[in-house]
């Protein structure tokens, strides 16, 4: 990633159970950290690109994170819109576990 800092430890791996998102602070940035189902990890930033809500308190259902204020939803792997009020995507972060570290890694 062009731009990029190092990766920046969020939460350990048992902070943030399977199905479940959590709000970080990297830097000035609000990050959604999501733990998915399958194990897997994925980041977006935790704001609503439609208005200004916390997707981190929305609803996580496989791959989609609904936004709890007017329910647009996105992919949280590729952060595409899936549907109005919202249009334009959320930006989407590497994620990585080492150990029992979940790190992310933001544009500088």
């Amino acid at each position: 990633m062009s731009g990029a800092t190092g990766w920046v430890r969020v939460a350990s791996v048992k902070e943030i159970g399977a199905g479940q998102v959590r709000a970080c602070q990297v830097g000035k940035r609000d990050i959604a950290v999501y733990h998915l189902d399958d194990g897997s990890w994925a980041a977006t930033d935790n704001i609503c690109s439609h208005a200004f809500a916390l997707l981190s308190e929305g609803w996580l259902e496989g791959t989609e994170i609904e936004c709890p204020l007017h329910a647009a939803r996105f992919d949280v792997t590729s952060g595409k819109a899936l549907c109005p009020p919202a249009d334009q995507p959320l930006q989407v972060f590497p994620v990585k576990v080492e150990g029992n570290d979940v790190l992310v890694q933001v544009p500088s």
